[in-house]
């Protein structure tokens, strides 16, 4: 029987499962891990980023991009608190991740050694499952149940705390030889003949749509369904890229910044058909377009997860069922909702207008250049900021294109999203929105681009401030600024530093010809636009806002 150490084990084994590559940050209490994958190279590749939070962030966008978790290695105590906003993320996102943790010795553990964190304790509420495994012989089981923990039900984090002496200690166990496959839970005839007539009774349906964990074949139907149906569909905070916008029924996205007509179509339908969503506060506007728990709107809920299900609102059908098996036993429904629909299509195109912005950069017509540019499966990433309204509002996500953006709202997310992007595919073009304080939370990770050839254009919108906050303090304290104004180093020098191209855009008639060269690098590129903070949302000034809440205040 061959023996192998504990690092050995469990890196042959997350091979037989599937995964290919990792993110993170060395540490001496998982030496024998990295040392296991000393010898992987093409078949379980380690991606060595620059700080943990940046590493999970990659981690968790990696699951949202491709359905299978994102592996995150990192170190114990502060290891592993750094890349506690990416568990987060990818827990809110329902993304699904697997992070491993060194721990220390099993001897030690209890005694607050160097570095020593329950991780029961304090992950049990972040993730789906958090996990220690203090026996050689479980790693195969545990890390099985691990990767199925992550990927069905509703998929997210999990947390796997790895004992120092574990992994150094040798077994003659085998490691995992493939994956398991889960068979997607699918409806019951019944559930769907009633859902169906439900539809087929309302005046004013509306499908509310979202999730990770959507396949193309599964995507295709619910746009097949909701076109034949002609019935108005909405994606919820920031997944859009899941439905084609260019779809005569896509009506728009239910999150921060909800335009007008999307509350209206929320808050007017009669029925709303629930796929795969949560229903988190930025869908539902804290809670007030749909009462809890009863709603006034017939509600179909749909999830893979019978946890969800009456969560929140209590539904007047619930359906257990992943949304791809739910979507191919759907078939079209008649009704008289054709002016409900066409309303709210004609609203989601009027969307795009928007006026001139009172900016040396105007990113109206940058957007209007880039929804006509960009390839169509092209992958847009944001953090959080003020700035998100430009790739979450004004661009149409198509079939193939993609959109990572975190519903926790995490700033620092964008770069690297858009790492973890270029190395699932260097070949696609990836384009990272940050503003200026986003950037900065993790502009160290252009490191990590360099390193392994995973370099995305970067347009970074300068404006000085950390513009949401600036909005709420003018809002709800007037022309009392206070800790929200920035002062910036060069981000071209800084990105030059790391091998990127880069240009500074003062004039919105320069960003064509800057965005050109920067698709044409070889090298990555980062575009530092001058951005007034003026223009902070694309229909109200800063002025606009604080004159509003002096005017309040009489």
């Amino acid at each position: 029987m061959t023996q192998r150490n504990g690092g050995q084990l469990l890196v042959e084994s997350l091979i037989a499962l599937g995964a290919t590559k990792s993110f993170g940050i060395p540490g001496e209490s998982y030496l024998a891990v990295l040392d296991a994958l000393h010898d992987t190279e093409g078949k379980l590749d380690f991606i060595l980023c620059r700080n943990e939070g940046g590493a999970a962030f990659m981690a968790a966008a990696w699951g949202k991009l491709t359905g299978s978790p994102g592996i995150c290695l990192v170190t114990r105590g502060p290891g592993v608190t750094n890349a506690s906003i990416g568990i987060h993320t990818a827990f809110q996102d329902s993304a699904p991740m697997l992070i491993f943790v060194g721990q220390v010795g099993t001897d030690m553990k209890g005694r607050e050694a160097f570095q020593e964190i329950d991780y029961r304790a304090v992950f049990g509420t972040m993730a789906k499952w958090a996990v220690e495994i203090d026996d050689i012989d479980r790693i195969p089981e545990i890390t099985a149940r691990a990767w199925k923990t992550a990927t069905t039900g509703r998929p997210g984090p999990v947390v796997v705390a790895l004992p120092e002496d574990m992994l150094t200690d040798l077994t003659e166990v085998a490691p995992l030889t493939g994956p398991a496959e889960y068979a997607e839970p699918a409806p019951s005839p019944t559930a769907m003949a009633k859902a169906l007539d439900m539809v087929a009774r309302a005046k004013r349906p509306l499908i509310l749509l979202g999730g990770c964990n959507w396949s193309d074949a599964g995507r295709a139907a619910l746009q097949a369904f909701a076109e034949a149906s002609d019935i108005p569909t909405v994606a919820v905070f920031r997944f859009q890229d899941q439905f084609d916008n260019d779809s005569s029924v896509f009506c728009g996205e239910a999150g921060v910044g909800m335009p007008p007509h999307v509350r209206k179509l929320v808050t007017d339908a009669d029925l709303i058909l629930a796929i795969n969503i949560r229903f988190g506060e930025m869908t539902t506007d804290a809670y007030t377009l749909l009462s809890v728990p009863v709603p006034k709107q017939k509600l179909i809920h749909v999830h893979g997860s019978d946890l969800e299900i009456g969560k929140i609102y209590q539904p007047d059908l619930g359906i257990q069922s992943g949304p791809n098996e739910f979507a191919a036993a759907l078939r079209p429904v008649k009704g008289d909702w054709a002016a409900w629909r066409k309303t709210g299509r004609e609203a989601y195109e009027q969307s795009f207008t928007a006026p001139e912005q009172p900016s040396p950069v105007d990113m109206v017509r940058v957007m209007d250049y880039l929804r006509d540019r960009l390839p169509d499966d092209v992958v847009l990433t944001n953090g959080a900021g003020n700035f998100t309204v430009w790739p979450n509002k004004f661009f149409k996500f198509g079939p193939a294109a993609r959109l990572l953006a975190p519903q926790s709202g995490a700033m620092g997310y964008g770069l690297p999203a858009a790492i973890a992007a270029k190395v699932e595919n260097p070949n696609r073009v990836v384009i990272c929105f940050a503003g200026d304080g986003d950037f900065q939370m993790n502009c160290t990770e252009l490191a990590t681009a360099m390193q392994h050839g995973a370099q995305p254009i970067v347009l970074v919108l300068n404006n000085g401030i950390y513009g949401t906050i600036r909005a709420h303090q003018e809002r709800n304290y007037p022309a009392r600024v206070s800790g929200t104004t920035m002062i910036n180093p060069d981000f071209c020098a800084l990105a030059r530093a790391y091998g990127f191209h880069a240009e500074r855009v003062d004039r919105t008639e320069d960003f064509e010809a800057a965005f050109e060269r920067a698709m044409a690098s070889g090298t990555g590129a980062l575009l530092d636009l001058t951005i007034s903070p003026e223009a902070l949302t694309p229909r109200q000034t800063l002025s606009q806002m604080r004159d509003a809440a002096l005017s309040k205040r009489g």
